[in-house]
């Protein structure tokens, strides 16, 4: 258990205001029912993930690092928390291109002297993914002792997408000893829905690419990458794929759909976000978490297994 952890600055990112609300919603109810802090960061930006990446990857550290000012000089955080896949990553490279690239320096700091913010200096704050978040301020006592409703029955397929461990070199706390997090094979989510009573299936493309990236520009790719996944995890025996990633989990769920209007092949697992789960055995309810916000309609699932 790690105190440093239970008041964090929180980085929700714009997908969560969007399509994965219910990604937002589930993450605060949990941290509520935890016990655990989030104070949003004021006035936040969009980190760059798509289109400024493409434009100017120096602009997307910029994005990034405005992000990081802000939780730390302005509002006095040394963790700023976010549950995207995409803005996690996009924060951990940021933090790794301004402690080595002097070019990226530069522009960080003639850009912060014109928007009239102090520059964001490398090291000044640690970047988490809510999995670090519950899991380190937590642990598995904690998570244990709170569950009021096991997810016994359940088996689960645990997905991570690409960017929670990709590329490696921007995430030096993994892969440091047994307990840390695994760049090759993460555990993390395996670890906190299994505390709470799941049953984790062995599933082998948890780190596949879901093709987000390509949905407008090469719709079949993307289908084809989820189709992947979906029929994976049901080969697997799984009841649900637990996601933390909103663009993962609106890929899967969309491309769930349009695989079986385009291909003709239907799959039957459902998307659930981790914190839904967890957020189910630590007796919230099905509405409080949004799972009637999701796409994918796990509540016949739910009811069957004694969980709604």
């Amino acid at each position: 258990m790690t105190e440093k952890y239970r008041k964090v600055a929180y980085y929700p990112g714009c997908a969560l205001e969007g399509t994965g609300h219910a990604y937002h919603r589930s993450t605060k109810a949990v941290g509520k029912a935890l016990g655990l802090d989030l104070v949003e960061v004021k006035n936040w930006n969009c980190c760059g993930a798509m289109e400024a990446k493409n434009v100017d990857s120096k602009l997307q550290t910029y994005l990034s690092a405005r992000i990081l000012s802000i939780a730390a000089t302005e509002m006095g955080f040394d963790t700023v928390m976010s549950p995207c896949n995409g803005c996690y990553h996009n924060l951990k490279k940021a933090e790794y291109d301004l402690a080595h690239d002097p070019a990226s320096v530069q522009v960080v700091e003639k850009l912060a002297r014109k928007s009239g913010h102090e520059p964001y200096r490398s090291g000044s704050i640690e970047s988490i993914h809510a999995l670090d978040w519950i899991k380190e301020a937590i642990g598995e006592e904690g998570i244990r002792k709170r569950v009021t409703k096991s997810l016994a029955g359940i088996r689960i397929a645990n997905y991570y997408g690409c960017l929670y461990t990709r590329p490696r070199h921007i995430f030096p706390e993994k892969d440091k000893d047994p307990g840390s997090e695994s760049t090759t094979q993460p555990h993390f989510m395996d670890d906190i829905l299994r505390w709470a009573g799941a049953e984790i299936v062995d599933f082998p493309l948890k780190t596949a690419c879901c093709g987000g990236a390509h949905t407008l520009s090469d719709s079949d790719m993307s289908t084809k990458l989820v189709l992947n996944i979906l029929e994976a995890a049901e080969m697997c025996g799984a009841d649900v794929i637990a996601t933390e990633c909103p663009t993962c989990h609106s890929g899967l769920e969309m491309h769930q759909v349009r695989a079986e209007k385009r291909f003709g092949r239907k799959t039957a697992v459902t998307m659930l976000y981790f914190t839904q789960l967890l957020g189910i055995a630590l007796g919230l309810s099905a509405r409080e978490l949004g799972v009637q916000e999701n796409v994918s309609d796990a509540r016949a699932l739910l009811t069957a297994k004694g969980l709604a």
